[in-house]
């Protein structure tokens, strides 16, 4: 955002523009000067938390380069705290830790034009860009409460209420109130306590709305609409000699069609569940028997995308070895029911993948939204790093899909408690699926151990040792999950503790470096 003002040529140089952090020390001189009442500006902390959590809504009008206005907003799903709320609830204490992404109000934390500006109309101007905001974010409304600081002179006469209305009608002038009234915002109730050192203001405020006329309501559609709950079946894989892709395919749907006949939404198949056709033909060496499963991976993939689309089941298919551009990867595929496919990339290969299959890591990391909610998916080693769960986390992942191939117990607890850990540190459900048994044959994978699982959040609304269900280990089956989605959003706001909500935004950040 950036627009240049012209007025009164040899005087101002006005422009409209996001804040950025240096722009700190003007705000603090112009908040100080503003609201000496109210404790001046903001901790330099909390302005950084802003700016790192919504820079899209932090904007700015400067005059020759000094801030003399700014405007600050956040995103809310505005049902999580309805027409009853206070300033420190929903902007969480101004460190916008309530913004939420996928939300469907833009709500307004704030106005400030410097004192020796306020002839100039900057207000509105500021305004108009939020306005422009939520019409480009195709957000429902800009809601915001509302300081009525002259009720100060009326309050020993008449209720917040009629003062409300008194300026309504121009009989009392409220230079907060009455400038809001003339952008097109109105009254839709009066809250009480919401600022409580407001001394002006009694603590009251109004709360004031402006629709947006252009936004386009994506209600759910009477069938096909995105679920509020997911049925999740995780395939333990036995490992067996096999002698044709055609054999391990008829394995495959034999599981598919289990889970597909109790109505799950998707069916996750371990690591490398491929890898009995490395037993096929004699190999030289571990990399050639991996280059050999290679070649079969397109072939898979085809056919359990068919069998997603003919069984209606989304499907995980594990992860498998693929060369790309010369080089060996090892990659899980997402097939969808309606025929669609994404992958993901596995980023951390074992020493012993380095080492002994010369198999390099990916570069990109995805959330995927599917007909059951968003997921992300993580391989086996991957979900050791917990920064990838949590730029994830970020982008709304509600499930986290881990399959892996562990050798040992050892192994395998490794993976297990890292799991377990990113479903309480993101609040979201982790899946994960294994394979079991021996493969005398193949170099690299004599033995397998697992113990799948689904683990939740540690919470109240959840089993108290956090585990959903976990099968017997070392031996092949099934294991179907329900899931509640809606519990993830209330305990994102109003579990025991808060670990999304209460992130220190003003202290530290996880960034993505890749593409």
């Amino acid at each position: 955002m950036s627009e240049n003002i012209y007025t009164d040529e040899s005087e101002h140089k006005l422009a409209l523009r996001h804040l950025v952090k240096e722009d700190y020390a003007d705000l603090k001189i112009m908040m100080d000067e503003v609201y000496p009442d109210l404790g001046g500006a903001w901790p330099e902390k909390q302005y950084r938390a802003q700016l790192t959590v919504f820079p899209e809504g932090q904007i700015c009008i400067e005059d020759h380069g000094k801030i003399v206005a700014a405007a600050f907003s956040l995103i809310v799903d505005y049902d999580k705290f309805g027409d009853h709320h206070t300033y420190d609830q929903i902007t969480g204490d101004a460190y916008l830790t309530t913004h939420d992404p996928l939300g469907d109000v833009l709500y307004g934390i704030e106005v400030c034009v410097s004192l020796d500006y306020r002839s100039m109309r900057l207000g509105r101007r500021l305004y108009e860009a939020r306005k422009e905001l939520c019409q480009s974010l195709n957000l429902k409304s800009i809601v915001a409460g509302g300081r009525i600081p002259n009720y100060k002179d009326y309050a020993h006469e008449m209720s917040p209420q009629k003062y409300i209305e008194q300026v309504k009608k121009r009989e009392i002038y409220d230079p907060i109130l009455t400038f809001q009234l003339s952008n097109d915002f109105e009254v839709k109730r009066v809250l009480t306590a919401y600022l409580p050192e407001d001394k002006e203001s009694k603590g009251y405020a109004t709360l004031l709305e402006w629709t947006n006329l252009y936004y386009e309501d994506h209600k759910s559609p009477l069938i096909g609409a995105t679920k509020t709950s997911a049925r999740i079946g995780c395939i333990q894989w036995q490992m067996r000699s096999l002698n044709s892709v055609d054999e391990l395919i008829q394995q495959v749907e034999f599981f598919v069609d289990a889970l597909s006949d109790y109505q799950c939404d998707l069916a996750l198949l371990p690591e490398f569940f491929n890898a009995p056709l490395m037993g096929i033909d004699e190999h030289d060496s571990s990399f050639d028997s991996i280059k050999a499963l290679a070649e079969y991976s397109s072939e898979i993939l085809d056919a359990i995308s068919k069998l997603a689309v003919s069984y209606n089941i989304n499907i995980i298919a594990g992860s498998m070895p693929v060369m790309d551009n010369g080089e060996l990867f090892n990659v899980a595929y997402l097939c969808r029911r309606d025929g669609t496919l994404e992958s993901q990339y596995k980023l951390h290969p074992t020493p012993y993948e380095k080492r002994a299959w010369i198999m390099k890591g990916g570069n990109g990391l995805n959330v995927f939204d599917t007909d059951f909610g968003r997921i992300g998916i993580l391989i086996c080693y991957d979900v050791e790093f917990p920064e990838l769960a949590r730029l994830q986390s970020e982008k709304g992942m509600q499930m986290l899909f881990v399959p892996f191939w562990t050798d040992t117990k050892n192994a395998y607890l490794r993976v297990r408690h890292c799991a377990h850990a990113r479903a309480i540190e993101n609040e979201c459900y982790v899946i994960t699926a294994g394979s079991v048994g021996n493969l005398p044959k193949v170099d690299g994978a004599d033995i397998q151990y697992a113990q799948s699982a689904v683990f939740s959040p540690s919470d109240f609304s959840f089993p108290h040792d956090a585990i959903m269900a976990e099968t017997t280990p070392n031996t092949e089956m099934t294991l179907i999950v329900d899931l509640d989605l809606t519990k993830l959003e209330q305990l994102k706001n109003e579990g025991s503790v808060k670990n999304y909500l209460d992130r220190r935004r003003d202290l530290y950040k996880i960034t993505w470096l890749g593409d």
